[in-house]
């Protein structure tokens, strides 16, 4: 499936979605300057934006993964969360941000929100590329923005259609959903 098949169109350039992420990347080197953080990104969508914003940052930083599940091939949240890959770091009285590509409903990141803060960090926080607020079925504390979003299917920057599109370095959203 190509791109223009679907109708889409570009959202956010590549200069755009740089200026957001060296915005979070300047937050957050302010408010960790002289501590470590540990990154824990969301696979796979966040992979792109986790890559960029560590290359901004100032402070010692590690990165981790987990991979979760709440859309299968769908559009829109199953509402169910599924655990598929665990973080390795011991985060304990460690500084932790999650870093998410997108959040909607925040239902995912509620799941991993908690999870998280089970393991009593000395910190937890949340950075988020995008942010659809207006989805927002859950409360979930983002601290660090780089986007409000309108209720919009978006592609590209690690953001997928059926597992594709990821590779794009705009964002686009689709013009006439079906």
């Amino acid at each position: 499936m190509a791109l223009d098949e679907k109708n889409f169109t570009r959202y956010l350039n590549r200069h755009e979605i740089d200026a957001a992420v060296q915005s979070i990347a300047n937050r957050i080197n302010a408010d960790y300057k002289g501590k470590q953080v540990i990154l824990v990104a969301v696979l796979k969508g966040a992979i792109v934006f986790v890559s960029d914003l560590i290359r901004h940052l100032k402070v010692d930083a590690e990165v981790d993964f987990v991979r979760l599940s709440s859309y299968g091939k769908a559009r829109t949240s199953s509402g169910t969360v599924t655990l598929i890959k665990d973080i390795q770091i011991d985060i304990r009285d460690k500084h932790v941000i999650i870093v998410e590509e997108i959040i909607d409903s925040g239902r995912t990141l509620k799941f991993l929100y908690e999870r998280l803060k089970s393991a009593t960090p000395a910190s937890l926080e949340i950075a988020t590329l995008l942010d659809k607020a207006s989805k927002r079925v859950v409360d979930v504390p983002v601290k660090y923005i780089g986007r409000n979003i309108d209720d919009q299917f978006l592609v590209g920057y690690g953001l997928d259609l059926e597992e594709r599109c990821r590779n794009l370095a705009d964002i686009f959203y689709l013009k006439y959903p079906n």
